[in-house]
């Protein structure tokens, strides 16, 4: 049985202090939780959640992550920076990030490997525009950003990896994938690994949905086989919301 992972994307939202106050909610209401809980704040408070989360079963993560241990590269955070913090987690290749800030299937890969190096957990982000979705290649887009993200990575370290299906036309738009939907493409991704590396490590790996799962259709859509999480986006910035999909995934 593969244990159920729920993540918090806070994008960039809530102050030091107000991410500290989250957490600090947030601890009581998820401590009976059988699923792992983690919270990816925004760089800046970092620091604050990861010591108001010690003693707790949350832990944190971070929204992005450099392939370079250090160097010229403004604005960027590298892996060995988020360990020194004891931050364990990565989110890779987000939407956003590839539709603002140029990330690529490359950049990607690259930092999925410098994430797994440092000894951190990624959270790799696949998933088609409602474009590509319309055209009828869903299952061709997600399978080709698998792949090229777990280009060079062997299957020990894949294992490792959780990947999150985050269809671009469901993230922030209040539409959602049914459950059959989302499971559908969970399964396409499964499959892909399956290709890369074999049945073992396809069944091991854990796929998130990410496409604007909330309170109230968490636990349809986690009752799915091949859903074995979430990554939330606006429901993780409510102590409550989060709280709930914590508790169907822990079921």
């Amino acid at each position: 049985m593969r244990t159920k992972i729920i993540a918090g994307n806070w994008k960039m939202n809530k102050t030091p202090k107000e991410a500290v106050a989250l957490v600090k909610e947030l601890k009581e209401l998820v401590a009976d939780a059988t699923c792992d809980v983690v919270v990816c704040p925004p760089a800046v408070c970092l620091p604050g959640v990861v010591a108001e989360a010690q003693g707790s079963n949350i832990r944190v993560g971070a929204q992005n992550v450099h392939f370079e241990k250090s160097g010229a590269f403004t604005g960027e955070i590298s892996p060995d920076m988020l360990k020194s913090m004891e931050v364990g987690y990565a989110i890779i290749g987000h939407s956003e990030r590839r539709q603002y800030f140029g990330e690529t299937d490359e950049t990607v890969n690259k930092r999925t490997i410098a994430a797994l190096a440092g000894s951190l957990i990624p959270i790799v982000c696949v998933g088609e525009s409602l474009e590509q979705r319309e055209q009828g290649i869903t299952a061709e887009i997600v399978s080709m950003q698998t792949k090229l993200a777990f280009q060079g990575i062997s299957s020990a370290y894949a294992q490792m990896t959780v990947i999150a299906y985050e269809p671009v036309w469901a993230i922030g738009t209040g539409k959602t994938a049914t459950a059959d939907q989302a499971n559908e493409v969970c399964a396409i991704i499964r499959n892909t690994i399956k290709e890369l590396y074999g049945n073992d490590t396809a069944q091991r790996i854990r796929i998130q949905y990410g496409g604007s799962m909330n309170a109230a259709n968490a636990a349809e859509l986690l009752a799915k086989p091949d859903i074995d999480g979430g990554l939330i986006g606006g429901a993780s910035l409510k102590a409550e919301d989060f709280s709930t999909i914590v508790k169907a995934a822990s079921v």
